[in-house]
């Protein structure tokens, strides 16, 4: 599924949040969202979700306007959002079941799932019983299950200790080279961004503006990011990080902010 956002602007009670934002993301990238928090990522997330409507532009999917949300276009948050009540195999069956699939292959599908993501023998086991990095994999699961076009993430290891996060991100990539979803990622970690992403995207503050693209297509990647050196340092200085202010003036001059 290809995502265009075409002159897309946002405003909630007046309060610009999205300035201007033209992006193109084709079928199968991975292109992640890096900026200040409140800078307007979750809401483009939001607009691709059919969550909320843009003020002005538009934001296709494969040529047509969002409008409402659908099964193709999945969003994951950082809270796994799992019913408590519900065993992870009946948790992730639950989006096959809302889909009319009889229980039982749906379930069927689930224990499937379940195991691509690790978690087999864990499948009568109920969220609270099992690790946060545990319910997030079974969150996963649930979020692939039905196959969408397009996989929309909003911080979906934000929440976890970094050894478990590097963990999840070896198994997110996996399910993305073998289902080959577009995905729209939305990170604070920008390790996280140059270990997965095809292209970077680094927003100023509100309202959202692109400072900066990087395109690492041509990457192959492992967490030993050392050649990505170059390129993280710029993007923490796009962000005001580790840079004095000489170097960051000097790199917003240049991106005309």
């Amino acid at each position: 599924m290809k995502l265009s956002f075409n002159h897309v602007h946002k405003q909630y009670s007046g309060l610009p949040v999205v300035d201007d934002f033209n992006c193109e993301i084709e079928d199968g990238e991975l292109v992640a969202l890096v900026g200040p928090s409140g800078c307007g990522k979750s809401t483009l997330l939001h607009l691709a979700a059919g969550l909320a409507e843009a003020s002005s532009g538009s934001v296709l999917a494969d040529g047509k306007k969002i409008t409402r949300p659908h099964p193709e276009r999945m969003l994951m948050f950082q809270e796994n959002a799992l019913y408590p009540w519900l065993t992870l195999e009946a948790n992730v069956s639950l989006a096959l079941e809302l889909q009319k699939m009889g229980k039982a292959a749906a379930r069927t599908q689930a224990r499937a799932w379940l195991e691509k993501v690790n978690l087999q023998g864990f499948e009568a086991y109920y969220p609270h019983q099992v690790s946060g990095g545990m319910r997030q994999r079974a969150a996963l699961a649930r979020a692939f299950i039905t196959k969408p076009q397009a996989l929309l993430l909003d911080e979906p290891f934000g929440a976890l200790d970094a050894l478990t996060r590097m963990t999840l991100q070896d198994a997110l990539r996996q399910l993305i080279r073998a289902e080959r979803p577009t995905v729209l990622l939305v990170t604070h970690d920008v390790d996280e961004a140059l270990f997965l992403a095809d292209r970077i995207l680094v927003f100023s503050p509100r309202p959202a503006k692109v400072l900066r693209e990087f395109n690492l297509t041509h990457h192959e990647k492992t967490h030993d990011l050392s050649e990505f050196s170059t390129v993280r340092r710029e993007i923490l200085c796009l962000l005001g990080i580790h840079a004095d202010q000489d170097e960051l003036s000097k790199t917003l001059e240049g991106v005309g902010v």
